[in-house]
């Protein structure tokens, strides 16, 4: 199985006078057109996919996702809205029509893939509460024969300097880390939020961020800056991954 992330695209509305509506947009559109190539099973966006929340920023960006070939599972981050979000994507039977959150689990793959909503209201950092806790440990322990992703915006670690502090309250990751440990069928967690490339153990896994498609907002070293970029991970039968930096060079 092969998985594209993509991640923070912070795409603006089509009328935006903002100077970089227009290339976040063209960089997401060439994404699109390299993963069609790619041989790819399932793209996962990690979240921020537009700027400001706004309903014409998603028509926006259902407008240049229309042309994605395999399908698209989405998360919320921190400048999404949830109900703007999932009215957004109302065809997307694997979102919760009524649930406070947009947690889902999709089965239909060799690899297990469960999205975990870490945003509240007018709060830039990860929100990790009881009840997405229990939410989290009862998915897991209901297949835990079947090598797992997990998907969320926000990495419950620092990554100095860019992110730090990047949860609340400290406990709430504490928390996380031990449901991740107990579930060892996790092969994997996917985050974005921090806009830069990065990856290390984490709760008896591997946890990796990726850099922002919107090359402004870049961080770190990115020597291809100049071009869009995606991570493509691979599965191994047993739910490992091998991921690389996919650079869309036309």
């Amino acid at each position: 199985m092969v998985i594209a992330q993509i991640s923070d695209t912070h795409i603006l509305a089509r009328s935006s006078a903002e100077a970089e509506a227009v290339r976040r947009a063209e960089s997401l559109r060439r994404c699109v057109a390299d993963i069609n190539r790619q041989g790819v099973d399932a793209v996962v966006h990690t979240g921020d996919s537009v700027h400001l929340g706004l309903v014409e920023e998603y028509a926006n960006l259902r407008e240049i996702l229309a042309d994605l070939a395999p399908p698209l599972f989405v998360v919320p981050g921190n400048r999404d809205r949830r109900e703007v979000m999932r009215a957004a994507f109302d065809d997307a039977a694997y979102l919760p029509r009524h649930s406070a959150f947009l947690h889902y689990v999709v089965e239909d793959y060799p690899l297990r893939l469960v999205a975990l909503d870490t945003i509240a209201a007018d709060e830039r950092k990860g929100v990790f509460c009881a009840e997405r806790l229990a939410w989290l440990a009862e998915t897991l322990a209901g297949r835990p024969e079947r090598p797992t992703i997990l998907f969320m915006h926000h990495p419950p670690f620092d990554i100095a300097p860019d992110y730090v502090g990047g949860y609340r309250r400290p406990r709430e990751a504490e928390d996380l880390a031990a449901v991740v440990r107990r579930h060892p069928q996790i092969g994997r967690i996917l985050c974005g939020h921090v806009h830069r490339l990065h990856h290390e153990p984490w709760g008896g896994t591997i946890a990796a961020t990726m850099p922002s498609l919107a090359l402004d907002l870049r961080k770190g070293e990115n020597p291809e800056v100049a071009a869009p970029s995606y991570l493509l991970h691979v599965a191994s039968r047993d739910g490992g991954l091998v991921s690389r930096t996919q650079v869309v060079t036309d």
